[in-house]
């Protein structure tokens, strides 16, 4: 998956692949967030506004015949324009996304390309319609099959959908068999989380969202209509569509909890390493308190007692234990944010091993320590007796080391780069892919050039008198 962006807050024009696990490391204000919020707003919104056109005489072929058989394959051979018809229409919403002015985005686009050769369809499907306690229509899809069947359960007569509703079923259908392999399911931790861990109980939008809409509306507001208005993200208020969905999940914490993930029925070692990360674990009580509990240490804390270490891992620790599915993309702004580099390096190798279990990880970041210790975890992942030596000794396991190849790293930064429709390189704010060796790990230079500096400075310091 390429995504290709143009006038994008700070980046003039980039492109980046999506990776197992993607990087994207700079300086501040160099565009990372910018892409990162897109990438989430593109992959949060699709199933709701990507369009897959049925024509209208399948339509009329169920009503009079009682089934009609549709070939995935047609659909599939038409991705590319599926997806850039799409990719305008997100590229328009954008001001919502980001709920900024949409003068600020009146040149952006934003383009996805998807490996086509690659289509992997869902093994099977089945979906039954059902109104007023009747079964209304049958859709299926067999393990085997590229076609899809749907099959009318009732007479034609009876049948009191309208046929723009029975159109959006059917695409619907086609965009979970054809896309859910392909377009991962994103939950992303932003960097406002360390206060929306401790704000989370006054952080309600949907309240203030109904106090808006009565203001407004005065004495002519119909109250049915409104408590059941379809509210899309980004329409109130002033918060990004990630903020509004991080803020969101952390509020709905007494719900989540009660469901576990694959990852806590599975892989109870990774939860035993993110405990160790945080020192303790997290409750959430029956009305809904949320207390932080440190190891060996009969207390409770609440958000506001405990670190902001433990704040800014938070809504981390509720996904892993309750949410995380295989095949999810997990995005997460500046991980490092509070770590010690301890644990700045511990998190690095979290990643890793959640990488191998089959979860895609985004992150931007700041620190070298995530950096350099990704770089050992490729060093250490080749068949060789010295470098077995060395992880056991360092108390390295194998499913924390990782291969280059499931890596893509890019530096937000200036860059000379061939603009589209120009002939000659011109200077601009970019994403530059960074090297990546499969012995010495990833080539950072917007760190080592900082790193360097300092070790220079600090070099005349302690020899200069000579």
């Amino acid at each position: 998956m390429k995504i290709k962006v143009k006038n994008l807050g700070a980046l003039k024009q980039a492109e980046f692949t999506l990776g197992d696990l993607t990087i994207i490391c700079g300086c501040n204000n160099t565009g990372k967030t910018y892409a990162t919020y897109a990438l989430f707003g593109f992959l949060a919104t699709w199933q709701d506004r990507l369009s897959i056109k049925i024509n209208a005489d399948k339509i009329d072929l169920l009503l009079a015949d009682g089934v009609v058989r549709l070939d995935i394959q047609e659909y599939v051979d038409n991705i590319e324009q599926i997806v850039a018809q799409y990719c305008q229409a997100y590229t328009k919403e954008l001001p919502k996304i980001f709920a900024a002015r949409a003068e600020r985005f009146k040149t952006t686009d934003f383009q996805v390309s998807l490996d086509i050769q690659n289509i992997r369809l869902a093994s099977g499907f089945d979906l039954k319609m059902r109104a007023a306690n009747a079964e209304l229509f049958f859709i299926t899809k067999s393990e085997e099959s590229t076609e899809l069947v749907v099959t009318l359960l009732v007479e034609k007569d009876k049948v009191k959908i309208p046929t723009q509703i029975i159109e959006r079923i059917i695409a619907d259908a086609l965009k979970e068999i054809i896309f859910l392999h392909i377009l991962p399911r994103p939950f992303i931790a932003c960097s406002e989380r360390t206060g929306a861990a401790i704000f989370r109980k006054d952080l309600n939008f949907d309240r203030n969202r109904l106090f808006e809409e009565i203001g407004q509306a005065g004495q002519n507001i119909d109250r049915v209509k409104l408590l059941l208005k379809d509210i899309d993200y980004g329409d109130y208020g002033d918060y990004a569509l990630p903020i509004r969905t991080n803020v969101d999940f952390i509020r709905r914490l007494e719900t989540i909890a009660k469901k576990s993930s694959f990852i806590a029925e599975n892989h109870p070692d990774v939860l035993a390493d993110f405990a160790d990360i945080i020192g303790g674990k997290y409750t959430v009580t029956r009305n809904d308190q949320l207390y932080y509990e440190p190891k060996d240490k009969r207390i409770k804390l609440s958000m506001d007692e405990s670190s902001s270490a433990v704040r800014s891992l938070l809504d981390i620790g509720f996904y892993l234990r309750h949410e995380a599915q295989l095949g999810d993309l997990l995005i997460v702004d500046e991980p490092e944010m509070n770590l010690h580099p301890e644990n700045q390096r511990r998190i690095a190798r979290l990643f890793a091993q959640l990488v191998n279990l089959g979860i895609k990880v985004f992150i931007t970041t700041q620190s070298d320590y995530i950096i350099k210790e990704l770089n050992t975890l490729i060093m250490l992942n080749h068949d060789k007796p010295h470098l077995k030596r060395i992880a056991q000794i360092e108390g390295y396991r194998q499913e924390e080391l990782i291969s280059s190849e499931k890596i893509k790293v890019y530096i937000a930064e200036q860059a000379s780069i061939i603009l589209d429709g120009k002939t000659k390189k011109t200077k601009c704010q970019t994403l530059t892919p960074a090297n990546i060796d499969p012995e010495l790990g990833i080539e950072a230079r917007s760190f080592d050039t900082t790193i360097e500096t300092m070790n220079r400075i600090q070099e005349a310091i302690v020899w200069s008198e000579e």
